[in-house]
């Protein structure tokens, strides 16, 4: 397991190839080549200018007149020489200096514009040591030009972004996990201890610790095989180990007549319209996806409320839309039901379930590649959509809808059907 909460080992102190010393030395590089370039040509251009004596007339002369006003003649040819010998070794002499100078400059200045243009980066890096799972509300907030630094700038907080509501999500997921298993072990051992407390205790005493105990263990074990179907299916997400064709409607009856008992109970009206919706995929998967719908549906329905199922494909996508009465929610509220451990959008509240059928629902529709929305209907209750790529029409017209052929015309097991509104 990784852990997160130390800053990255910092590198001794030492000469590296850094991006900082790099452009620096190509800057000096480019700026000396250019310089010498130019230094070569103008030697070039002065030198062929004072060796022009093919156009004097052979045996000609310059007669020339020193410093104290005497003269003396000498071959035009020597003196040409020696004027393009004393011209150009001094412009090669003082060419080289404002080089040297030139480069020497360059190169500063290159090597400050680079620091201060990577000055960003550094902050990048000192964040990023400084991170931990305390920390991560630590930005950078750039304020510079729109270039390339500040698009990694915002780049690399908006990661941050993502890792704080991650670590975030992490944190509340493990908190309320571990409150709704020690909930059922407090329960068991309370209910031993004070049971092996009593010495009066009867056989209905320890018939009814036994009932309490297994009533808590059966809870722990559903949160246990919920909590590993959603990291497994969260870890199987776009490489299924099973991919067969299946219909979307396959574990809906079952499951209605898992529910039925409650569903008389509170007079519920249910409701199926099954249309082919060939998915391919993990059958047992997809039959807790539909399952975990239903008895959702079911589970936080209101006496007399209404539950709706129906399935259907256009040929690229198949659909699985469970619709149910309830309490009135906030469309702002929907999206959190997804979160683990949120039982009506309000985290560990009353003893219904784990709160974790929506999270696996959204997890297992991710895995097959499709996607979950959900609805706050109006006057109360809530309509979830599941969409999935629809299998290839070939592959789909070899199945028959299971529901529909399970489940009886208008009536679910005494439950009455009416029309779907």
């Amino acid at each position: 397991m990784t852990v997160y909460g130390g800053p990255a080992p910092v590198r001794p102190s030492r000469l590296r190839p850094t991006l900082r010393l790099r452009l620096t030395l190509l800057n000096g590089i480019l700026l000396v080549g250019a310089g010498l370039l130019l230094l070569v040509l103008s030697y070039l251009l002065v030198r062929d200018q004072l060796m022009s004596t093919e156009q004097l007339a052979p045996g000609s002369s310059v007669t020339l007149v020193d410093a104290d006003g005497s003269t003396h003649t000498e071959s035009a040819t020597a003196w040409q020489e020696s004027m393009a010998s004393t011209t150009t070794t001094d412009l090669l002499v003082k060419g080289f200096l404002a080089l040297v100078a030139i480069g020497v400059a360059g190169v500063a200045g290159g090597h400050l514009l680079t620091g201060r243009a990577l000055r960003p980066l550094h902050q990048v890096t000192a964040t990023a040591r400084r991170l931990s799972t305390e920390t991560l509300d630590h930005r950078l907030h750039h304020t510079g030009p729109d270039d390339e630094v500040k698009e990694l700038a915002d780049t690399f907080d908006s990661m941050l972004d993502r890792l704080s509501a991650a670590f975030g999500s992490q944190k509340r997921f493990v908190a309320n996990a571990s409150h709704e298993l020690r909930t059922p072990l407090a329960v068991m051992r309370t209910e031993i201890d004070v049971t092996l407390a009593d010495d009066d205790a009867t056989v209905e005493d320890l018939r009814r610790m036994g009932t309490v105990v297994r009533d808590a263990s059966s809870r722990a074990n559903e949160l246990i095989e919920a909590l590993l179907l959603l990291a497994r299916t969260e870890a199987q997400a776009g490489r299924l180990a099973k991919q067969i064709p299946v219909d979307l409607a396959r574990g809906v009856p079952s499951t209605l007549a898992a529910v039925a008992a409650e569903a008389e109970r509170l007079s519920l009206q249910v409701g199926t319209d099954f249309a082919p919706a060939v998915v391919v995929g993990d059958p047992s998967l997809l039959e807790r996806l539909a399952g975990n719908l239903v008895e959702n549906a079911v589970r936080y329905n209101v006496t007399h409320g209404v539950l709706n199922v129906r399935t259907g494909s256009d040929g690229r996508q198949a659909w699985l839309v469970v619709a149910n009465d309830g309490p009135e929610l906030d469309q702002r509220e929907v999206p959190g039901l997804f979160e683990p451990f949120r039982r009506g959008g309000v985290e560990r509240t009353g003893t219904r379930g784990a709160g974790l059928g929506l999270s696996i629902v959204r997890a297992v529709a991710g895995a097959h590649g499709g996607t979950v929305q959900a609805v706050a209907r109006p006057g109360g209750g809530l309509e979830v959509t599941v969409l999935i790529p629809a299998a290839d029409p070939a592959v789909a017209a070899t199945l028959t809808t299971p529901g529909r052929d399970s489940a009886p015309a208008g009536r679910v097991r005494g439950v009455a059907r009416p029309q779907p509104r």
